[in-house]
């Protein structure tokens, strides 16, 4: 392998500089993609942590994380999945941490069911605060592996990528999940899950 010229370095330098300033964000770029990914986001958090108000609060740092580290993506998407990574590793740490059990507030009503032509506005409710207190009871991992499957519509290989698990072990980790939450909706048995 020959050396560089300083031409050269000089040269990889200023194509490495003018990708990294076309691909960070100004300050509407920023608020677009915040527009685009904050809603999902906070439900995303508030389902994985059921508390309302730490959600909240993780939703401002993982905002402040993501702009703090200037990273270079290659899409759209890249950015929402690094912005939910950086999510997710917040969560893990708020776990870590004590909490005051005073600012807990139930996600209950965060739910939304896709409502049937003959459903009441009632039996809706009822449904959803029986998943929210089912999805409460399971562990932490199989809520955050659940909500990106099936309220976001992630692919195996995204959650995988944004939980620090292995795609091939997501299929069956993504069934056991359900099944726990199937049991949990049918039997109303009392569960609490490790902090996996």
């Amino acid at each position: 392998m020959r050396d560089l010229t300083i031409t050269e370095i000089e040269r990889l330098r200023a194509e490495t500089s003018a990708e990294a300033v076309a691909l960070e964000m100004d300050e509407d770029a920023f608020r677009g993609f915040y527009d685009r990914t904050a809603r999902t986001l906070r439900a995303y958090l508030a389902r994985v942590t059921g508390d309302a108000a730490l959600a909240d609060d993780l939703l401002q740092e993982t905002y402040y994380r993501f702009l703090r580290t200037r990273a270079a993506f290659e899409s759209d998407d890249h950015r929402r999945h690094y912005l939910f990574r950086i999510a997710t590793n917040l969560v893990h740490d708020s776990r870590r941490r004590p909490r005051s059990d005073s600012h807990k507030t139930g996600a209950a009503g965060e739910i939304a069911l896709s409502p049937g032509a003959h459903d009441d506005a009632s039996d809706r409710l009822a449904r959803n605060i029986d998943l929210a207190r089912a999805m409460e009871r399971l562990r932490p991992r199989d809520r955050s592996m659940l909500w990106l499957a099936y309220a976001q519509g992630w692919s195996h290989e995204e959650i995988a990528s944004t939980l620090g698990l292995k795609t091939a072990s997501l299929k069956s980790l993504l069934h056991r999940a359900r099944r726990r939450l199937a049991t949990l909706l049918v039997s109303g048995a009392p569960r609490t899950g490790g902090s996996r």
